[in-house]
């Protein structure tokens, strides 16, 4: 058992909220699998196996997942349906609203689902469980319309509406990853609403792909796309100690294309990037077009290897571009979760380096499970601190670097 986990399970003493349910939507199959082995291993390890532990009705089953599903008439209408009893249950609804790879037949035509489709069967599995639970808690990583935070003129605010219709549904916990604004959360100010960020599994994902990263201010540096992302690549820079640059994007705005303003021009304001590895750091890639523009930036002022971190890769306009700035040596790597849909094309992709948020999902439910506090899991500072010490010793140990 690693030290996080024996420090984790040492004061796992309190009784559960409830017997652990887990509501793996369409989309989340192998999410939902992963985790549920993730706590039915923890479940079974000597050291933590006490009576304290799980006490409560449902912790003999063989697994936490519940039988769910939302069939479809061929109108497209659908409704949600809970096949096994949930009374009494703390209940965890995993559901990845970007899952267009599920469809389903309307007037006999397949119709990919869309994040209004998800975030529709989401509402009716909490309407199927009919207040029957003992707690209901959403675990989203991708925050549904997340992207439509703010009013800018006569607009819609559909995250803000999409949080407050499941909080009037009984929803008691809401965890999503890198919303794009956190602060959309005080549309539901007196509920309990977790913004996680994957920095630590990017980080290790990062390191053992590659075993000569240089992480020290003459040989990387973070860069941040836009102002936007600034918060996420402080974060990074100050982690690792490196310098950090970043550029301004110039944007048309007296014109729209596919709903965005066209980017004029990359402004850059930072240090001297001339030789050294940059690491750039957003919440999503969803067309791509940025990041590869960006990456074409980089190269013209003679940076070396290239990292995009991204929480999310949709890569809406394919894998084309990227592929090719693989192949002409301008990105080595882009380094995304499992936290939405991706692609076997993607996950095969050369330069694709995938992070695993099974185990950090189960160790965020495993908690709220026991009613203990999220600190110590939403702030990684002191492991990523450790994961760059072993990483250099590594290195040190295997000649890479000297002493």
């Amino acid at each position: 058992m690693n030290s996080f986990l024996t420090e984790w399970t040492k004061d796992l003493k309190t009784l559960p909220v409830g017997p652990l349910g887990i509501i793996a939507m369409a989309g989340c199959e192998e999410m939902g699998e992963k985790v549920n082995a993730w706590l039915k291993k923890w479940h079974n390890l000597q050291e933590i196996q006490d009576r304290d532990f799980y006490t409560l009705p449902g912790a003999d089953h063989d697994t936490f997942l519940i039988n769910t599903y939302c069939p479809r008439f061929g109108t497209g209408e659908a409704k949600g349906v809970v096949r096994e009893s949930v009374r009494g249950y703390d209940i965890y609804i995993i559901v990845d609203v970007c899952a267009y790879n599920k469809t389903y037949k309307m007037y006999g035509k397949e119709v990919p689902m869309s994040p209004d489709d998800h975030f529709s069967d989401l509402k009716r599995i909490i309407a199927a469980i009919g207040g029957k639970a003992k707690r209901v808690n959403v675990i989203m990583p991708m925050l549904y319309s997340s992207r439509q935070h703010r009013r800018t003129s006569r607009e819609s605010l559909d995250c803000a509406m999409g949080l407050q219709e499941l909080v009037n549904m009984g929803v008691d916990n809401i965890i999503t990853f890198d919303a794009h604004d956190p602060r959309v959360q005080n549309a539901i100010p007196l509920s309990s609403f977790e913004n996680v960020m994957p920095t630590y599994q990017t980080m290790k994902a990062l390191c053992r792909k590659y075993d000569d990263l240089h992480l020290d201010p003459e040989h990387m540096m973070v860069v941040s796309p836009d102002e936007g992302a600034m918060g996420r690549n402080i974060y990074y820079s100050s982690m690792l100690q490196l310098e950090l640059g970043m550029f301004y994007k110039r944007r048309d705005y007296t014109t729209i294309v596919n709903g965005r303003n066209p980017i004029v021009a990359h402004e850059y304001i930072g240090a001297d990037m001339e030789g050294k590895d940059v690491i750039v750091v957003d919440d999503m890639i969803a067309s791509g077009d940025s990041m590869i523009d960006l990456a074409y930036e980089l190269k013209k002022r003679k940076a070396n290897r290239i990292f995009a971190v991204a929480t999310f890769a949709f890569f809406t306009n394919g894998l084309d571009a990227f592929n090719k700035a693989y192949e002409d040596g301008v990105i080595s790597g882009v380094i995304s979760t499992n936290l939405t849909y991706r692609t076997p094309e993607l996950r095969q992709a050369p330069w694709f380096i995938e992070a695993d948020m099974s185990k950090y999902i189960s160790y965020i439910i495993a908690t709220l499970n026991h009613d203990r506090s999220l600190h110590d899991l939403l702030a990684p500072a002191d492991r990523i601190q450790k994961l760059i010490g072993n990483y250099k010793q590594m290195q040190l140990d295997n000649g890479i670097l000297k002493g």
